[in-house]
């Protein structure tokens, strides 16, 4: 097996911006090319989970997807921290919907990863309210009160 990776020049040309954009390789005529960033910027322009959402459509649309962002962000927090399997249950049916609820968790937490991935400083603000707000709803000791001894946390005991 060869590897002098001094042979790339046999590779072809990577495909134009055109092709990745509209996938015919036509050029591109008449289509307008979409720019991502590739560091935070500001502005209500942007895609946020679904091609074209919120785009171009205004404020208003960019709002709702903040909001959005926000509450999947506020949903990810309730199930890191809610109870719903109750004592007695059988261990197969509660492994099962813990399961589920792990699975669910962890597909929202994936969709606010992708939003934040758009690199829209808004969105990621949102984000991270979102996350803090729902720890202070369902994880902190501000309105748990019986979790006292910090046994359910998970985060590591902090001794400041």
């Amino acid at each position: 097996m060869d590897m002098d990776h001094g042979h790339m020049h046999d590779m072809g040309p990577p495909p134009s911006s055109a092709m990745v954009n509209n996938g015919t390789g036509t050029g591109g005529m008449g289509h307008k090319k979409m720019m991502m960033h590739m560091s935070f910027y500001w502005g209500n322009e942007a895609t946020v989970l679904f091609t074209h959402w919120p785009g171009t459509r205004g404020s208003g649309m960019y709002f709702l997807s903040l909001v959005v962002v926000f509450v999947l962000s506020v949903l990810v927090e309730w199930l890191s921290h809610c109870r719903l399997i109750k004592p007695g249950s059988g261990h197969v049916s509660a492994g099962l919907i813990q399961t589920l609820l792990h699975a669910l968790r962890m597909g929202l937490a994936y969709m606010v990863m992708l939003a934040v991935m758009s690199f829209n400083g808004g969105v990621f603000l949102v984000a991270v309210a979102g996350h803090a707000l729902g720890f202070l709803l369902f994880g902190s000791r501000v309105f748990n009160k019986g979790d006292r001894d910090g046994k359910n946390s998970h985060l590591p005991p902090m001794s400041c």
